[in-house]
């Protein structure tokens, strides 16, 4: 749900007076970097607006260590697997924090910025109660030039891949279930295969 359909949902003793105020990225950067923000706040920023993260189910959990260890089986050095960290998308004004990501280079070449676009081969998000919102990150992480986008699918127990960024989103989507692999692919080049089983809990 969108923030302004959220908001015409309310009840009256919550209602919300609009317009609502959109950070860019270096005002919430800036806020994070303060410590304004506890160790308790889960949020990210999505196009100017902080997100309430979502509790993770126990099905959720295990798709995501499973994921990650898939990824890290198969990362050669010069990459290396992000899980739960946050991704700078300046053109679309939002840091999400992806269940698991790959980025170029070491963990250290991101010691003080965020890896960004030009630097993330794929972004991973694990769906279950979150399915709707996690395929409209699609359109984010395309507009940015995210190669490749994967949902961990757990209500239909499928792996969505969207490949082909551009402007507003993805060109390609393509559904794969237990049986058939996922391609990992490293700037072009495919560095190996990952089962779908062996993401699904």
């Amino acid at each position: 749900m969108s923030i302004a359909s959220a908001a015409g949902h309310l009840q009256d003793d919550e209602w919300v007076p609009s317009p609502l105020f959109r950070l860019t990225l270096e005002q919430y950067e800036a806020m994070v970097d303060s410590g304004a923000f506890t160790g308790g706040d889960r949020f990210h920023l999505i196009n100017g607006f902080l997100v309430a993260k979502m509790t993770q189910h126990d099905p959720h959990c295990t798709a995501d260590e499973l994921c990650a260890a898939a990824l890290r089986g198969l990362v050669p050095s010069n990459w290396h697997v992000r899980s739960a960290k946050p991704v700078r998308l300046p053109d679309q004004i939002s840091k999400p924090e992806p269940d698991q990501s790959i980025a170029r280079g070491t963990i250290r070449d991101f010691s003080s910025q965020s890896p960004g676009p030009t630097d993330i081969a794929l972004i991973v998000e694990i769906a279950d109660s979150s399915l709707t919102e996690d395929r409209k990150l699609a359109r984010i992480y395309g507009a940015s030039g995210i190669p490749v986008y994967w949902i961990v699918n757990l209500v239909d127990r499928h792996v969505e891949v969207y490949t082909s960024p551009y402007a507003d989103g993805y060109h390609s989507r393509q559904d794969l279930v237990a049986g058939q692999s996922l391609s990992v692919v490293l700037d072009g080049v495919e560095i190996g295969r990952i089962a779908v089983a062996d993401v699904l809990p």
